[in-house]
């Protein structure tokens, strides 16, 4: 599932000669994993094979990204963070530490629900604020902006500032976060 917004050359094949990123020795990428050039990888973080990450993106200390997640360029994402499964984030996203994806709407640990995995789309620009919630199926729109702690249930548009729990639209931001 790779956005025509993200296209595949931004996307360099792991290989172990010579890597055209940064990964920290503690951290582990898999093989499979694609990795765009200029990527740093720090302490403790897990990349899984099948995952794509675009170029000159920053993973902080413990990050996990997913076997199914789509990373586009210039995106930092700040420690603590998993991006599971059929999460799409495109370009010059920002998630905040511990910033919380999920993917499955009602989880039980004894059902098995990876067929009903429901996509989550992070569009261009947008910031997820330290430890705000995106529950699973949900679009954030371009430029968006959420708020610290907010939880949000569903679409964001674009260039809204969104906070609360649920989150709410309370206002409209401009490319560069500024509230208009």
């Amino acid at each position: 599932m790779i956005l025509s917004a993200i296209p595949l050359e931004n996307f360099i094949k792991m290989d172990n000669n010579s890597l055209p990123y940064y990964a920290h020795e503690s951290s582990y990428v898999d093989e499979g994993a694609e990795i765009g050039e200029g990527t740093k990888i720090w302490h403790f973080s897990h990349i899984m094979s099948g995952a794509k990450i675009g170029k000159n993106c920053s993973l902080g200390q413990n990050v996990n990204v997913g076997s199914r997640a789509v990373i586009g360029n210039g995106v930092k994402i700040q420690n603590n963070v998993s991006v599971y499964d059929d999460v799409i984030i495109e370009d010059d996203v920002f998630c905040g530490p511990s910033c919380v994806f999920t993917n499955v709407i009602n989880p039980r640990a004894f059902v098995e629900r990876k067929h009903e995995y429901k996509k989550t789309v992070v569009k261009k620009g947008a910031s997820i604020g330290a430890n705000a919630t995106i529950v699973c199926g949900v679009t954030i729109g371009e430029y968006a902006f959420i708020g610290a702690g907010s939880v949000v249930t569903k679409d964001v548009p674009p260039y809204a500032l969104a906070y609360g729990n649920p989150a709410q639209v309370r206002g409209m931001v401009n490319e560069n976060g500024e509230t208009e």
